[in-house]
């Protein structure tokens, strides 16, 4: 049986609002905390992820990956989090999380084209 992940993610700090979105999961979802990535106007390299949530304000949470379904490619790999998106770092930041930073950002979820970018622990 397909699972199907259930997002939405209201505006707050860390990113803007998302209307709800369903997808079509492969595989059930698993916790990750790296990425490969190249997307917006971010460098290239690896990120570490967490998902981000409302509670305290905004606080770390599981950050998680499953491959889903995309009508354009057949699968695309989502990672998403908390009430609140997910926030990236370049892992080798030092920082700790913190919306202040200008070296994090938010997305309300990442939508990544190749499963090479996922990195799995």
């Amino acid at each position: 049986m397909t699972e199907r992940i259930y997002l939405e993610v209201e505006e707050n700090e860390n990113c803007p609002y998302m209307p709800m979105m369903v997808y079509e999961a492969h595989r059930d979802p698993v916790s990750i905390t790296r990425v490969l990535f190249s997307e917006f106007d971010k460098l290239r390299g690896v990120y570490e992820v967490t998902g981000w949530s409302s509670r305290d304000g905004g606080a770390p949470c599981p950050a998680l990956y499953a491959p889903v379904s995309d009508s354009g490619a057949g699968e695309a790999h989502l990672v998403f989090g908390g009430d609140w998106g997910v926030r990236m770092k370049p892992v080798d930041s030092g920082e700790r999380w913190d919306l202040k930073s200008p070296a994090q950002f938010g997305e309300p979820y990442l939508m990544l084209n190749d499963e090479a970018d996922i990195i799995l622990d």
